[in-house]
C-alpha cells in the first residue's frame, strides 16, 4: 500500500482589508471580484486552515425565504469583516489542556470582554480530482461551541444547538464529510462558515478565551481523519494523569479511612479519606467531561467550582486543624462550615454560570467575595500549620510547602488571566500546581501516617499490657473458685465479656463464725468498669472490717460512687451467721434463688443515684442442703444468633436440675455472653461434716 504523505502544504493569501463594520445581507456588484481564495494543493493530504479569515462578533440575521442564516452564504460580502489570523508561535500550547498550535482567542484580537456569536468565513480552492473524498475536521480547541457550513449548507456542529441557549461541551476534535458538489478538473471552491458561541464563564476561567485556539483542518478524507486521530490521541494523553491520579485518590480514600480500625477516637482519618474521596471525583468528572459528552460543559463546571473544589479547599483547612489537635477557638469548624457555605454561593453566582439570571455587575461582585475567602481560607491553613510548627517542629516543616502551593493553586483563574502560567505539560500530561500541590500533600500525609500509625500502635500496645495486668489484678481480688467455711461449702463462676469485666464479689470470714458475701455489678464494661471494680473491692474490705451489718456496707458503698459522674452498680451484701441466719441488703440487683426459687424482695434504686441509699433489707434462715445461688444479669440477658434472650425462666429451670455453677455459667456462654457472667452457690452443710471436710482438705 502506498505510504500516505500526511502534512502542511503552503496557504496562499492577500491581507489588507478595512476595519470592522455591520455586515450586509447582500452582496454589492463588485463582491466577487474583491473576493480572495486561499489555494491549496491536495494529493492524499491534509492542510491547517490557518487563514486569512474573515471574523465577526455578532450573529447572522436569517433568511425569511429560506430559513438558513445569511452569514453562511457563499454569495455574502464579508469584505469589511476583519481579517483573522490562527497561525500560532513556535511550541505554542493552550495553557489549560496543553494542546498544540495554540492560537490567542478574540478577547486578544480587539475584543476583550466579549462573550456570546461570533463568525468566522474563508474561501478555500481545493485542486483535487474529481471524486475525491473530501473531509474538514473543525478547531479542536475552540471556545465553546460551534456550526460549521459549507457553500451556505449545515455541515454538523459541536455542541447542541437546539435550544435558544447552546449546550456547551469541553473542546473535542470534530470531523465533517464535505460535499462534491461543484468538482470539476479544475478542483472545488469552498465557502466555509463558522458560527461560535462562547460561554460567559469562558472570559474568567481561562487567558485569551474567544472562537478558535487551533486551525481546523481541510483535505483528502483519511488524511484529514489521520489529523483528526492525533488530536484525539492529544487530548486523552493531556487528562490521563488526571484520570489516574483520580484512581490513586479512591484508592488512599479506602485505605485511609480503613485505619480508623487501627484508633477509632482519631478523627482525622475520616476527615483524609473524605478529601481524597472529593479529590477523585473531581479528577473524574474532568475525564468524563474532557473525553466525552455525557454531560454538558456546566455539569463539570457547577459540580468542580460550585461543590467540589471549596469542599477539598474546607477539607483541607480542617484536616490540618484536627491533625495537629487543635482545641481553640472552639467555634472554628463552624466558621469554616460558614465561609464554605459562603463560597459555594459566592462560586456559583460569581462565574457567570447563571448569566440569564444575574446581571454582569452583581456576578462580578460575587466573583471578589469568592476571592476573599479563598484569601481567608489559605490564610487560616498557613496560620495552622505555621503556629504548629512551633509546637510539633518535623510535621509541620513537612507539610507547609504543599500547603501554601495548594492555596496559590486556589487562585488558578486570576492568575491564568493575568497569564500567570500554572500548568505544565511533560510528555504531552497536564500536570497543574494544584496537582502538583495535592501530589506533595499526599506524600507529607503518607509520611506523617506512617509516623502516626507507629505512635499508634505504641500506645495501643501499652494500653494492651495496661488491660493484662488490670486483668491480672482482677483475678488476684476475686475468691477462690470453691471454698468451704465451717456449715457452708461455696462455688463460684466469673465470665467476664471482655479482658477486665465489671461484675465483683467478695467472701469476708468473721473471727465470731459468721460469713459477708457482697455481690454487684458496675455500669459498663471495659478498662473504666474494672477500675470501678477495683475501687468498690477496696471499699468492701475496708467497710466489713469495720462493721459487717449489710445494710451499713450498702450505705458505705454508695457513699463512695457518689460524685463520680455517671458510676452506678447494683448490689447485694448479705451476711450469714453460724446458725445459717441470713440479713440481707439489696440495692438494685437481681434477687438471690433459693432452692431455686427466687427470693421474694422488694425492688431498691442501684449505688450511685442518690447520696441516701434507700436498700431492702430481708432477713431468713439456711437449713442443712438448702442452696442460695447469687447471679448477675450477663446470665439471662445473654442473646442467641436469633436475637432471643436467654431470659428468666431458662435460668429457673436449669436451677431445678442441680446444675453447678461452671455448668450453669458454661450454658449462659454458649448460648451467647453479652454481659459479664458471674455466679455463686452457697450451700448450707452440717457443722460438724463441713469441720471434717476441711480438716482433709
Amino acid at each position: 500500500m502506498a505510504r500516505r504523505l500526511f502534512g502542511c502544504l503552503l496557504v496562499f493569501a492577500s491581507m489588507g482589508l478595512a476595519g470592522p463594520v455591520p455586515a450586509q445581507s447582500a452582496p454589492p456588484a463588485h463582491a466577487e471580484a474583491a473576493r480572495q481564495e486561499t489555494q491549496v494543493k491536495l494529493g492524499q493530504s491534509a492542510v491547517a486552515l490557518n487563514g486569512p479569515w474573515k471574523f465577526s462578533v455578532g450573529d447572522s440575521p436569517v433568511d425569511a425565504a429560506t430559513g438558513k442564516p445569511l452569514w453562511a452564504q457563499p454569495q455574502f460580502d464579508d469584505s469589511r469583516w476583519e481579517t483573522m489570523d490562527l497561525s500560532s508561535g513556535t511550541g505554542a500550547v493552550d495553557p489549560i489542556n496543553g494542546m498544540s498550535g495554540y492560537a490567542p482567542g478574540w478577547t486578544m484580537r480587539g475584543h476583550p470582554g466579549y462573550w456570546g456569536y461570533a463568525w468566522y468565513r474563508i474561501r478555500v480552492h481545493l485542486d483535487t480530482p474529481p471524486g475525491e473524498k473530501l473531509a474538514l475536521a473543525g478547531s479542536a480547541d475552540v471556545d465553546d461551541v460551534y456550526q460549521a457550513y459549507a457553500n451556505g449548507e449545515l455541515l454538523g456542529s459541536f455542541g447542541n444547538f437546539s435550544s435558544k441557549r447552546p449546550i456547551a461541551y469541553y473542546s473535542q476534535p470534530k470531523i465533517f464529510v464535505l460535499p462534491q458538489t461543484g468538482t470539476t478538473a479544475q478542483g472545488v471552491t469552498l465557502e466555509l462558515a463558522f458560527r461560535i458561541w462562547m460561554e460567559p464563564n469562558s472570559l474568567i476561567s481561562q487567558p485569551d478565551a474567544g472562537g478558535f485556539h487551533t486551525a481546523p483542518v481541510i483535505g483528502e478524507a483519511s488524511a484529514v481523519n489521520a489529523a483528526y486521530q492525533l488530536r484525539w490521541l492529544e487530548l486523552v494523553r493531556a487528562y490521563a494523569f488526571r484520570v489516574l491520579e483520580g484512581l490513586i485518590y479512591l484508592v488512599l480514600a479506602v485505605f485511609v479511612f480503613s485505619l480508623i480500625l487501627f484508633d477509632r477516637d482519631d478523627p482525622v482519618y475520616r476527615w483524609i479519606s473524605a478529601v481524597f474521596l472529593i479529590l477523585s471525583f473531581n479528577n473524574f468528572m474532568v475525564g468524563v467531561g474532557s473525553w466525552t459528552q455525557w454531560v454538558s460543559y456546566l455539569v463539570p463546571q457547577v459540580s468542580q467550582d460550585v461543590f467540589l473544589t471549596p469542599l477539598a479547599f474546607a477539607g483541607w483547612v480542617m484536616v490540618w486543624w484536627v491533625w495537629f489537635r487543635r482545641r481553640k477557638p472552639w467555634w472554628f469548624p463552624q466558621a469554616v462550615g460558614a465561609l464554605l457555605a459562603l463560597l459555594m454561593i459566592s462560586n456559583a453566582l460569581g462565574e457567570d454560570i447563571f448569566f440569564t439570571v444575574v446581571p454582569h455587575p452583581v456576578s462580578a461582585a460575587f466573583h471578589a467575595v469568592s476571592l476573599v475567602i479563598r484569601l481567608i481560607f489559605l490564610l487560616l491553613m498557613i496560620g495552622i500549620v505555621v503556629s504548629s510548627t512551633r509546637r510539633d517542629g518535623l510535621e509541620g516543616f513537612l507539610v507547609l510547602p504543599a500547603v501554601i502551593l495548594l492555596g496559590i493553586s486556589r487562585f488558578s483563574s486570576e492568575l491564568g488571566v493575568l497569564h500567570v502560567r500554572l500548568s505544565w505539560f511533560p510528555f504531552g500530561v497536564q500536570m497543574g500546581l494544584g496537582n502538583i500541590a495535592n501530589l506533595l500533600l499526599v506524600i507529607a500525609l503518607g509520611l506523617l501516617l506512617l509516623r502516626r500509625l507507629t505512635l499508634s500502635v505504641r500506645e495501643q500496645r501499652r494500653m494492651a499490657l495496661d488491660v493484662k495486668q488490670a486483668q491480672e489484678v482482677q483475678q488476684v481480688i476475686l475468691p477462690q473458685a470453691r471454698s468451704i467455711f465451717p456449715g457452708l461449702a461455696i462455688e463460684s463462676e466469673y465470665r467476664p465479656a471482655r479482658e477486665v469485666g465489671g461484675d465483683f464479689f467478695q467472701i469476708v470470714p468473721h473471727k465470731e463464725g459468721s460469713l459477708t458475701i457482697v455481690a454487684g455489678d458496675v455500669t459498663g464494661k471495659g478498662l473504666k468498669a474494672g477500675m470501678l471494680v477495683a475501687l468498690l473491692v477496696g471499699a468492701i474490705r475496708s467497710t466489713v472490717e469495720l462493721n459487717n451489718d449489710p445494710e451499713f456496707v450498702i450505705k458505705a458503698l454508695n457513699r463512695r460512687l457518689i460524685g463520680r459522674g455517671d458510676s452506678q452498680a447494683t448490689c447485694q451484701a448479705m451476711r450469714i451467721d453460724e446458725d445459717g441466719l441470713v440479713t440481707l441488703a439489696n440495692a438494685g440487683h437481681l434477687p438471690p434463688y433459693l432452692n431455686g426459687q427466687p427470693v421474694e424482695i422488694e425492688g431498691s434504686l442501684p449505688l450511685g443515684v442518690l447520696p441516701e441509699a434507700d436498700c431492702t433489707v430481708l432477713c431468713f434462715k439456711l437449713t442443712e442442703g438448702d442452696r442460695l445461688v447469687l447471679l448477675s444479669d450477663g446470665i439471662a440477658e445473654a442473646i442467641d444468633a436469633n436475637g432471643q434472650l436467654f431470659g428468666f425462666d431458662r435460668v429457673h429451670q436449669l436451677l431445678q436440675t442441680r446444675l453447678s455453677a461452671t455448668e450453669l455459667a458454661n450454658a449462659a456462654q454458649s448460648f451467647g455472653q453479652e454481659d459479664d457472667i458471674s455466679v455463686i452457690y452457697v450451700t448450707r452443710m452440717a457443722t460438724m461434716a463441713a469441720d471434717r471436710t476441711a480438716a482433709v482438705a
